[in-house]
């Protein structure tokens, strides 16, 4: 039994597919249990791990495996202290193996406090808690999802523009299923215990020709059109975005300017195959960007 944790979200619901494609038995743990969010075959677990991690200290019972989701804990205070309780609980149910989802912002081999920014802080006390676990344990640190630009989508469908700072930022943004083939290999495959995993996607791109590859899903131009960085915070705050976050982010973006991304080889190495491109990923969710939604098949008969 395979317990999979965030399993609503980008990266979580394609772990709970390809194990059910394998045949694996899977208990996926959600905050949202509603209809249809998890598929089916998947035995379905309410839970907090924020809130109330000894909360699932039943539905650990018979796991051999837990895909954790870091994020999960970092909507809080400290995240490591509800981390450590639900890694305690696993291990006294004979959990063998965890393997987290972690952030590539996070620096290596740098303790928690001494992290440079507040996301890798956040990341890093969590990793902490999973390495002191006393589980074997494996973190994936993806960079920039795709399924980021989705924030584009109001803008987009709205007057076909993005409006952005450092356009010229190049960076791999790596599709969430990509993380979910390298999550679901780690997880029922050996040789991956103590291993920490870069994960990005196959190619660097700006954020203009990131803007130009939606145009081309969804069949007209898009464009970006620059902005300052104090325009982006503020509209990054009013969005709900803590401001140490929002300057974070924006911090990081601007170094992919002068410093493009290194795009890592490990999604082939592990899974055999290419990483999926930006474009591939534009076209799978063009529907997030288009003007009108598209009419029902059998309007269009």
């Amino acid at each position: 039994m395979i317990l999979v944790t965030g399993a609503t979200g980008n990266v979580g619901r394609g772990v709970v597919d390809l194990l059910l494609a394998r045949g694996l038995k899977v208990r996926a743990v959600t905050r949202d249990p509603a209809p249809g969010r998890i598929p089916d075959g998947a035995e379905v677990v309410t839970g907090d791990l924020l809130t109330d991690p000894a909360g699932l200290d039943d539905a650990l019972d018979g796991v051999d495996a837990v895909f954790l989701n870091a994020a999960a804990f970092l909507h809080g205070g400290d995240g490591g202290t509800p981390a450590a309780t639900f890694l305690r609980l696993a291990r006294k149910r004979g959990v063998g193996r965890v393997v987290l989802l972690t952030s590539g912002t996070v620096q290596a081999d740098v303790p928690a406090d001494l992290q440079a920014n507040v996301i890798g802080r956040m990341h890093r006390v969590v990793e902490e808690a999973v390495e002191t676990s006393g589980l074997g344990w494996t973190l994936l640190r993806p960079g920039e999802f795709m399924a980021n630009s989705l924030d584009w989508a109001p803008q987009i469908r709205a007057a076909d523009v993005v409006r952005a700072p450092y356009g010229d930022a190049r960076w791999a943004p790596v599709h969430e299923r990509d993380i979910a083939d390298v999550a679901v290999h780690v997880l029922t495959t050996d040789g991956h215990l103590g291993t920490v995993y870069e994960l990005t996607g196959p190619e660097t791109l700006t954020y203009h020709e990131r803007a130009r590859l939606i145009g081309e899903a969804v069949g007209r131009p898009v464009r970006l059109a620059e902005i300052t960085p104090d325009r982006a915070r503020s509209a990054m705050i009013v969005a709900g975005v803590p401001a140490p976050v929002a300057d974070t982010l924006l911090a990081l973006t601007a170094t992919g300017v002068d410093r493009p991304e290194e795009v890592s080889p490990t999604v082939r190495e592990l899974t055999g195959a290419p990483g999926r491109t930006f474009a591939q990923w534009a076209r799978e969710n063009k529907a997030a960007f288009e003007s009108r939604p598209p009419r029902p098949r059998d309007e269009e008969r």
